[in-house]
């Protein structure tokens, strides 16, 4: 860990080789508390930089996923059984609490679990950064970002066995342009609310992207219970290809087999979709799935055209669900389940509970 609360010169760290993570599960200790590999916790004017041809961090992930991906067998030790569970699989590079971060020209592979994780930070800058570990690895984000603001990613290529990025509470003002992001999860914000926790993201803007061959293209979950906002949200000029779900809001994410019904709900408003082609396959191009009491509002559609790879497709490519908003173009396929203007009980959170 590189930790410095006091400094007040910039540091530069320079990776012209490879970093390699242990090759063996017990030379990373025996605690509990082992969440992250590379941490660099505190720091102002940070930069972590490789070439383009160098700087390579590899995790060596598949120690740890041999359970789920059936890779490499682990010893059947507790201390082994303990270290592959997902509560314990470390990020691969994480900041905490930092001011002025730029991450550029750097590749990293196979982590554990997360590949890059910024949280707590302020003025972070990504560019130009290679993430790649096997579409079956699990819950190998490659950028997650978490109580972080004025953020932008850009020009990176991003291909994992969840989300390409993802946002969650605390997150503000985030650019991210010129991606190319698959396989993977998709960019996602969220889950948002669990445990009826409080959950603020806004102003996060979303262009000039490539999805392809993952489970959704751009997607807004949360669970049901909980509380904040989701507001000021732009999605343009995205490309997508061969992806399950091409356009996704979710307010009743649920990862177990079950999950209670609940009143309350994260709000989502003030969110727009603009210029997004491509295709889609065996499930849908739109899906608004908006909570009962708190609906999703001022949703924008305009320039929508998804196409599925299924000639022979019935089920119906659309679905909303308590969703208003507009639609400012024709749309491939047909929206008529959005409803136009405001819902007549808008339980938008207010007072307390606002952001």
């Amino acid at each position: 860990m590189l930790r410095s609360q006091y400094n007040n010169k910039p540091i530069h760290v320079q990776v012209d080789g490879t970093i390699v993570a242990p090759n063996d599960l017990s030379a990373w200790g025996a605690s509990n508390n082992l969440l992250q590999w590379l941490n660099f916790k505190k720091l102002n004017d940070m930069v972590l930089q490789g070439t383009p041809s160098k700087g390579l961090i590899d995790g060596r992930g598949a120690l740890w996923w041999a359970p789920k991906t059936g890779s490499r067998k682990l010893s059947t030790s507790e201390f082994g059984r303990r270290l592959s569970s997902s509560s314990t699989r470390p990020t691969a590079v994480r900041f905490y609490g930092s001011t002025n971060v730029t991450v550029q020209d750097i590749t990293i592979v196979d982590s554990p679990q997360t590949h890059l994780k910024f949280d707590s930070c302020w003025n972070v800058l990504v560019s130009h950064v290679y993430i790649s570990s096997p579409a079956s690895s699990p819950n190998t984000d490659g950028i997650h970002l978490q109580n972080t603001q004025n953020t932008a990613i850009r020009s990176s290529y991003l291909r994992t066995g969840d989300d390409c990025v993802s946002i969650q509470t605390g997150c503000a003002n985030v650019i991210i342009s010129d991606l190319i992001c698959g396989p993977g999860h998709g960019i996602s914000i969220g889950g948002l609310g669990e445990g009826g926790s409080k959950a603020c993201v806004s102003n996060i803007s979303v262009t000039d992207t490539f999805i392809h061959n993952s489970l959704n293209g751009v997607r807004i979950k949360t669970w049901q219970g909980g509380s904040g906002s989701v507001k000021k949200i732009s999605f343009s000029n995205i490309s997508v290809s061969n992806v399950s779900n091409a356009i996704i809001i979710d307010q009743f994410y649920c990862n177990s087999k079950s999950c209670q019904n609940k009143t309350s709900a994260v709000s989502i408003t003030d969110v727009s979709y603009r210029s997004i082609r491509g295709t889609y396959f065996a499930t849908s191009a739109i899906h608004f799935a908006c909570s009962d009491t708190i609906p999703c509002t001022e949703i924008v559609l305009d320039d929508i055209e998804l196409l599925t790879f299924s000639p022979r497709q019935t089920v119906n490519p659309v679905f909303c669900w308590n969703s208003f908003g507009q639609i400012y173009s024709g749309s491939i396929p047909k929206i008529f389940c959005l409803q136009s203007g405001e819902p007549r009980r808008n339980r938008v959170e207010t007072g307390s509970e606002t952001c």
